[in-house]
């Protein structure tokens, strides 16, 4: 275990589950305090008293639902308020809504855009600022191979995702007379509780073998600490990026609509 160091924090949103907790655990066993974000309280503390007894940090719960569009204000003001020094933030937390867009809850879309966007987009305008003023700081962003391909079934979702890797790709030469640095995750479908929450469970995607959440986050976590722009994790995205990158735009969307449509009849029929 790292040597813990002193009031230098991490903040990491979507810290409770899935790649979020994954990476908070990293940071924690280089001796990182950690700024937990999620939406529910019950699952703030018990991660709390985990990484504080594991890891003998000081860890700072903060429960706020980025769903509404002022809570990434909120959360900044009040880690402001406590005069911590955010040495790293990562935006990990997102979601997304399975299904054709033209039978989606378009509120539903909208809040997608609003936790995806929206509110990566304040957290990482409110902590850069400090960190430039500074001349030191990093922060990663949990992009997706989604964000280099279309995504049919998932049209919002990728959309978002393309959203934070040019935005990402962007702030890169905008920083580069600068210390701090910012980072592209890009994991392809990670067995996470993502698809629960989009409601993806018919989806082909899920026959597919799943990336290891714990894996991702290293991959994502050495790049970071380095400085570097980006990272596809895992050999098959690369290879699946590669390939996109060559191929006709029309003939990448059909691949996506065929991996990610919903399993017809027979499918079902003989998986039972």
């Amino acid at each position: 275990m790292a040597e813990v160091q002193n009031n230098r924090y991490a903040v990491i949103t979507g810290a409770t589950s899935g790649i979020g907790y994954e990476l908070a655990k990293l940071f924690a066993e280089d001796g990182y305090n950690l700024i937990i974000v999620a939406r529910t309280e019950e699952d703030l503390q018990k991660r709390t008293g985990e990484f504080k007894q594991q890891y003998g940090i000081d860890v700072i719960p903060i429960a706020k639902d980025l769903f509404q569009p002022q809570a990434a204000f909120e959360l900044y003001n009040e880690i402001k308020s406590r005069n911590l020094l955010i040495d790293i933030l990562v935006n990990d937390a997102g979601q997304g809504q399975y299904g054709l867009f033209v039978e989606s809850d378009i509120q539903r879309q909208l809040d997608i855009i609003q936790l995806n966007i929206s509110s990566l987009t304040t957290l990482t305008y409110l902590f850069l600022t400090d960190m430039v003023a500074r001349n030191e700081g990093k922060i990663l962003q949990l992009a997706s191979i989604a964000s280099q391909l279309p995504g049919p079934w998932q049209a919002v979702y990728h959309g978002t995702k393309a959203y934070v890797l040019s935005f990402t790709e962007a702030l890169i030469p905008e920083l580069k007379d600068s210390a701090v640095t910012v980072t592209a995750l890009q994991p392809g479908a990670t067995d996470t509780d993502f698809f629960n929450k989009a409601e993806m469970q018919d989806s082909k995607i899920l026959d597919t073998k799943l990336s290891d959440p714990v894996q991702v986050a290293r991959d994502g976590y050495e790049p970071l600490m380095k400085g570097d722009d980006k990272i596809v994790s895992g050999f098959k995205n690369k290879v699946m990026v590669g390939m996109s990158n060559i191929m006709p735009e029309k003939t990448v969307a059909a691949q996506m609509d065929k991996m990610q449509r919903p399993r017809d009849d027979d499918e079902e029929k003989n998986k039972k």
